[in-house]
């Protein structure tokens, strides 16, 4: 019997051993099962929120290492993320002037001016101080509202008239914005003031609007009065200079500046360096946008400036150094504040130069004069200074 028990002992502990491994790998995969479950739904957690992980990526330092930890396969891994560098908007250069475009900022000259053109001229002898490019013919920008305040000035309309800024007097040009709201009501005398002074286009374009014929006729007007004066190179499409086609030569300009000069309003409403405006209920304070007027040693009679891309920096100035009156043209200038910089510069030759002018000024506003024999040369036929 003892002997029967036995081997029945041993066949069950034979049975017993599979059964248990059996067992025991079924638990080690049920384990395994478990943990892969777990992973799968950390690592959907983790891929439903990128963009959370790219702003904290984003608010740690630039190019610094980050440790991070992932599951793989079931098991964490530690790895290294190192940030992409920092990814810099490319330069878009701006739109050249035409005068650059032509080659004139290439053109040398005695005083190193930074303005395309230049032009100097007694007032009185019309004696040619200083050239540079004087013929060439450009866009003059806001410089035409010398033209827009002889237009106004000749209509003899009533300066207390009110005149409205409507949507027709928005800049559809080049979107420039204004101060004046639609719905402002000034009067026409402060609407050239403003024109003037503060080179505001919505007024400019008003005292357009409202002359005899609406904005057409304005424009004939100034063209017509361009012939008269002699501005064979000039020509005029709005009355705020804010389109290219506005364009002329700096030895035309001269001329248009004697004109408005010989009248005291626009002498005295160009020069004014401050003035105040009620615009639907509020006080808008406005400046002159010729800092040479605002503060310096200038006596400066009469002025304008200019800008749009096509036009560069512009500046017209009737004024009085070493007791000689003046009128200057800069065209084209390189810098917002070059225009002003070239001025000082030549008001700073003419206080220490003997009075010696070149020669009288061009017969003919189509060519410039060089410094030596006398003979001219076309603007666009020079390569280099003259």
């Amino acid at each position: 019997m003892s002997a029967v028990a036995a081997a029945v002992l041993v066949s069950v502990s034979m049975v017993a051993v599979p059964v248990a491994e059996a067992a025991t790998k079924g638990s080690s995969t049920q384990k395994t099962s478990n943990k892969q479950a777990k992973s799968a739904k950390t690592e959907k957690k983790t891929a439903s929120k990128p963009v959370a992980k790219s702003a904290r990526v984003a608010k740690s330092e630039a190019g610094s290492p980050r440790k991070m930890v992932v599951l793989k396969k079931g098991k964490r891994h530690v790895v290294v993320a190192q940030h992409a560098a920092p990814v810099r908007a490319a330069f878009t250069p701006s739109k050249p002037s035409l005068g650059e475009a032509m080659g004139l900022r290439d053109t040398d000259d005695a005083l190193a001016l930074r303005s395309s053109v230049a032009l100097v001229m007694d007032q009185n002898s019309n004696e040619v101080l200083f050239q540079k490019n004087a013929s060439a013919v450009l866009p003059i920008a806001s410089i035409t509202k010398l033209m827009t305040a002889l237009v106004v000035m000749d209509s003899r309309l009533p300066m207390d008239e009110v005149l409205t800024i409507t949507e027709e007097d928005r800049d559809t040009e080049k979107h420039s914005s204004s101060r004046l709201r639609f719905g402002t009501q000034l009067t026409r005398q402060e609407l050239l003031l403003l024109a003037l002074m503060s080179s505001e286009n919505r007024a400019a374009s008003a005292l357009g609007r409202h002359y005899p014929g609406g904005l057409p006729a304005f424009v004939q007007a100034m063209n017509r009065k361009a012939r008269e004066l002699g501005m064979n190179d000039s020509h005029f499409v709005d009355s705020s200079g804010l389109s290219s086609s506005n364009v002329s030569s700096a030895t035309d300009l001269v001329r248009m500046v004697n004109a408005a000069y010989r009248n005291p309003t626009i002498r005295e409403y160009s020069t004014q360096t401050e003035h105040e405006v009620n615009v639907l209920g509020r006080t808008q304070h406005y400046v002159s946008t010729n800092r040479l007027v605002r503060g310096g040693n200038w006596e400066i009679g009469l002025q304008k400036t200019g800008f749009i891309s096509e036009a560069g920096q512009c500046l017209v100035m009737q004024a009085r150094v070493q007791g000689r009156t003046v009128v200057m043209v800069f065209l084209d200038s390189a810098g917002k504040l070059s225009r002003f910089a070239d001025a000082n510069r030549v008001k700073e030759w003419l206080e220490h130069s003997p009075s010696s002018p070149q020669r009288g000024f061009p017969s003919s506003p189509n060519l410039t004069q060089g410094p030596g024999s006398a003979h001219a040369v076309l603007a666009a036929q020079q390569s280099r200074g003259i």
